[in-house]
């Protein structure tokens, strides 16, 4: 009987190991690929800021690939895909793939053409609101107010989009302090729009002023 138990014991442990050791294998793989997602997401963020678009969508164009086969590779395995780890790859990967289509095509694709979960895609909606802040602040600093409104806009709807989502943090984690963030990020800006827009505003009756008393 203790000889039975034993190769049960030994037969049992066999499977499981097997089981654990494919699993660690997929799960070093994807560690691997969400590093680079995220490398490569913050790459292409940074050249879009810059002004070196073609660099930047080479980039984005290499994200979105790795992406994809990280989500194919994890699908086989729902608690790895639905990840904390995966999450945030993702949602680096989405962040970048959403500032390019707000800003160069006027439009916002959604989690089913980008092919994401929705919580990473929420999280990335909610990450891009500071992005286009810093857009925003360059806009403001070359006195091209018009756009910096434009983006602006684009910011309050974002987070007015987020804060409608009455969905418990189990569903969408990370997601409420993200709009919180963006809230602040739309009220600060929008404060300071104000007041340059104002100031510009002052400036140009004063230069009017000038002109009529000469």
């Amino acid at each position: 009987m203790a000889k039975g138990i034993l190769g049960d014991v030994e037969a049992a442990l066999a499977e499981a190991e097997k089981h654990l050791s494919e699993r660690d294998a997929v799960r070093e793989q994807a560690l691997q690929l969400g590093r680079e997602v995220v490398r490569r997401s913050g790459r292409s963020i940074t050249y879009f800021l810059s002004g070196r678009f073609e660099e930047s969508r080479a980039e984005l164009g290499e994200t979105r690939r790795l992406t994809r086969s990280l989500l194919e590779l994890l699908k086989p395995y729902p608690d790895l895909y639905y990840s904390g780890s995966t999450y945030n790859a993702v949602s680096e990967y989405v962040e970048a793939e959403l500032l390019h289509s707000i800003v160069l095509e006027d439009r916002l694709p959604g989690p089913a053409e980008l092919e994401v979960p929705i919580p990473p895609y929420l999280q990335g909606l909610g990450d891009v609101v500071g992005e286009l802040r810093r857009l925003c602040l360059e806009k403001i600093r070359r006195g091209r107010l018009e756009e910096a409104w434009s983006l602006l806009e684009h910011m309050e709807a974002i987070y007015l989009g987020l804060r409608r989502l009455d969905y418990p943090d189990a569903l969408m984690p990370g997601v409420r302090h993200k709009a919180d963030v963006a809230r602040r990020l739309v009220d600060d800006t929008k404060a300071l729009l104000l007041a340059v827009s104002r100031q510009r505003e002052l400036e140009e009756n004063m230069a009017r002023l000038l002109e009529r008393l000469k």
